[in-house]
């Protein structure tokens, strides 16, 4: 049992925190416990009588209005866990939602969540979350929750920890057990400051306990770190256990493939058998070593299929577990999803996995400064040499805790001698209050191509008010030359001079009213062509948003964009667009219901002017969460674009049919089916999972792609079935 003066101490101090100029500036002792808990739900141990109850704020719908439930909260911590309760009770028990036992899915559930800056660095977190069916869910968080560079959350990103909830007519009461083997922090001779939030959500009011009393102020005020509580813990030193986890893989492949001389299609089977090791090791309390041999990612949920109606590159994020840890020390933005690093580039081509061979990566931080060492190498395939990846990242907080500098290098070269390779610069600056300024700048260099410094780099240079409450904005400026090139980065655009600005404004409009919130925002922005300075995209894009206090929103846009195209291009399964000069308007309607409902999803009507024709596209994404045993998902995304000048039209047509199957928290189903119309393809993503224990998995991965017109103007008649993949794989972890 902690001291009666600690416990009091700990009392005094988190009820004197102030709602945010405290946030982050006194931190206060975490009660230290000695008694046994089980992790069970139940919350009845009497261990958890001695540790003081947080005080919480409601954070939404109205912040800091009287709470409609009660909600005890309670922290500690001993020689190798922080323990976590909640006693949520709820006056009408049966409401209480619990609609998934799925691991990592939200489903309009009831939550009860511990956000951990764990490196107290103000800027990154650990996110674990439980429902009132136990169902866990982990993910981390980056650049301080802030969406300027991207989504700033990972929800591939899984760790060791245990969980566990019930209910009953009171309501429904959660426990979490955290190794502290899970987390990365500084220790000065076992002493420990980390930032933490919790919060308490209620599903069917939208109603959000939180502590400490963060207004809402930003998108996800309620899990940025640089407004958690500020923690202290004595006596931590972090375990350094050995984590060695084996795969067996087992299965087989079939591919269509044209027959050499011949007029048809036959199949080429091949049986996969692979052995594969990952390792993870904690040479200190705050560097992490994971190393991999034969790398695979069999059990990884397929790609969202896209319809590109740009003349630019497509992005897709990076689902793989490997490259997770830590992931945000590795981030390097350099303008929209445009990035230095993108690790999509390691062991990919073309959306086909290329063996890698092995790896290792070492991430933590010492001495304030954020280390990532990454190197991977992978072998020869598909007509490529084999290749070997390098990036090294540094970051250090300077001046403030919301103020960093930071560097990177990336390398890229392959048995055949050629090479890539990019560095870069950044740093991210609050001098007063809110205002932020961040400027970045790197240079790439590659045997294959040649240029001056300047037309080998990029800069970019922003100005913002981090604060969506009241009046808010942001200017941009980016330069990027005709030589740059970063091979194991991501771009859509080159050689261009970019600007943009934002202006918005945002209130909350009080208990009385039904809405939460109102949002005013216009954002214009223009790319010019550095070879002669001629615009080549401008947009002028007026946005209005209505928030219910339910959560559910309205939103209205109006985009408009001009394009100046030198060169051709085609539409996803779709006719040209032609060189000229074009200005073209589309209004934009989106209706979202709350996140909260058994019924989820939005509806979004765009049309008007596109190029020198018209469209009118339908995005719908419905989701019924029939019991937490079954969820049924989908999606629908259909583009009708009509040229009339030219008799040209394209009707894209993308669905997505998702069904989730839990019998309990250890077997689950994921079933994943998409039809493209564009290319005229079903491809279906079987994947059955048997959870023993965290670190031990059973898979099997049904993969199949069939060809819905099989008839083709030249060439023989298609197969049905384009491709066919069953796998089973086995992993299991040895901790020591």
């Amino acid at each position: 049992m902690p001291p009666v003066s600690h416990r009091l101490l700990f009392l005094a101090a988190v009820l004197s925190a102030a709602p945010r100029e405290a946030v982050g500036q006194e931190p206060v002792p975490l009660p230290r416990i000695d008694g046994p808990i089980v992790i069970d739900g139940k919350v009845d141990e009497p261990i958890w009588e001695t540790v003081p109850m947080l005080p919480t704020t409601v954070y939404s719908p109205t912040f800091e209005s009287e709470p409609t439930e009660r909600t005890e909260i309670r922290v500690a911590y001993d020689d190798h866990y922080i323990y976590v309760s909640g006693r949520l009770y709820d006056h009408d028990p049966s409401a209480v939602r619990a609609n998934t036992l799925y691991r990592d899915q939200y489903s309009g559930d009831d939550v009860f969540a511990i956000v951990l800056d764990s490196y107290d660095d103000y800027e990154s977190a650990v996110w674990f979350s439980v429902n009132p069916s136990g169902a866990r869910s982990d993910r981390t968080v980056s650049n301080d929750a802030e969406f300027n560079a991207g989504f700033p959350m990972n929800a591939d990103w899984n760790s060791f920890w245990d969980a566990a909830a019930t209910q009953d007519d009171r309501g429904w009461f959660a426990e979490m057990r955290i190794p502290f083997s899970s987390l990365g922090f500084e220790d000065d001779h076992g002493h420990v400051v980390m930032g933490m939030i919790l919060y308490r959500f209620i599903a069917r009011k939208n109603e959000r306990h939180v502590y400490p009393a963060i207004p809402p102020n930003w998108a996800l005020g309620f899990a940025k770190p640089s407004q958690a509580q500020r923690i202290v813990l004595d006596g931590v030193y972090r375990s350094k256990p050995l984590y060695v986890a084996p795969y067996v893989l087992g299965g087989v492949n079939r591919d269509a493939r044209l027959e050499a001389n011949s007029n048809r299609y036959g199949f080429n089977q091949d049986m996969t058998r692979e052995v594969g090791l990952d390792v993870k090791y904690n040479p200190t309390s705050n560097l992490t070593l994971d190393l991999t041999a034969n790398t695979d990612f069999a059990q990884v949920e397929a790609d969202d299929q896209q319809i590109n109606l740009t003349r630019f590159s497509l992005f897709f994020p990076e689902k793989r577990q490997f490259f997770q840890e830590r992931a945000a020390i590795f981030e390097f933005n350099t303008g929209g999803f445009s990035r230095l690093f993108h690790s999509r580039r390691i062991g990919l081509q073309n959306g086909q996995p290329i063996r890698i061979l092995g790896g290792a990566r070492l991430v933590g931080r010492i001495g304030g400064t954020d280390i990532g060492v990454l190197n991977m190498q992978t072998a020869s395939a598909a007509g490529l040499p084999s290749e070997n990846f390098g990036v090294a990242r540094l970051r250090r907080q300077v001046f403030n805790p919301y103020s960093t500098i930071g560097a990177i290098t990336t390398t890229r070269a392959d048995q055949d001698g050629h090479y890539n390779v990019a560095v870069g610069a950044d740093g991210v600056f609050r001098p007063f209050g809110d205002e932020y300024l961040s400027v970045k700048w790197t240079h790439t260099f590659d045997d294959r191509i040649s240029g001056s410094f300047v037309d080998a780099s990029r800069f970019l240079a922003r100005w913002e008010r981090r604060n969506d409450n009241g009046f808010s904005y942001a200017a941009d400026y980016i330069r990027s030359g005709s030589a740059y090139n970063p091979g194991l980065g991501f771009d859509t655009r080159f050689n261009y001079t970019f600007g943009s600005n934002l202006l918005q404004y945002q209130w909350f409009t009080g208990a009385s009213s039904p809405f939460r919130k109102v949002t005013l925002r216009n954002r214009a922005s223009g790319y010019l062509r550095n070879t002669d300075h001629t615009v080549q995209t401008s947009t002028i894009t007026p946005f209005l948003e209505f928030e219910l206090k339910s959560g559910a929103q309205l939103q209205i846009q109006l985009d408009n964009r001009y394009e100046s195209v030198r060169d051709t291009f085609a539409l996803s399964g779709g006719p040209n667009i032609l060189p000229g000069r074009y200005w073209f308007h589309e209004g934009q309607l989106r209706i979202m219901l709350s996140r909260g409902g058994i019924y989820r999803g939005d509806l979004t009507l765009t049309t008007g002017s596109f190029f020198d024709g018209w469209r009118t596209s339908v995005r719908a994404t419905p989701t019924w969460s029939i019991s937490r045993h079954l969820e049924l998902g989908g999606e629908y995304f259909v583009n009708l674009v009509r040229f009339g000048d030219r008799n040209a039209e394209l009707n894209a047509h993308l669905a997505r049919v998702r069904i989730q199957i839990a019998a309990d928290i250890h077997l689950s189903l994921n079933t994943f089916v998409q039809y493209n119309s564009t290319i005229d393809q079903v491809t279906a993503n079987g994947r059955l999972r048997y959870h023993f224990r965290e670190g031990q998995d059973l898979w099997i991965v049904y993969n199949e792609a069939v060809n819905t017109d099989r008839d083709v103007l030249t060439g023989p008649r298609l197969p049905f079935s384009n491709s066919r993949v069953f796998l089973i794989k086995y992993t299991h972890t040895f901790i020591r």
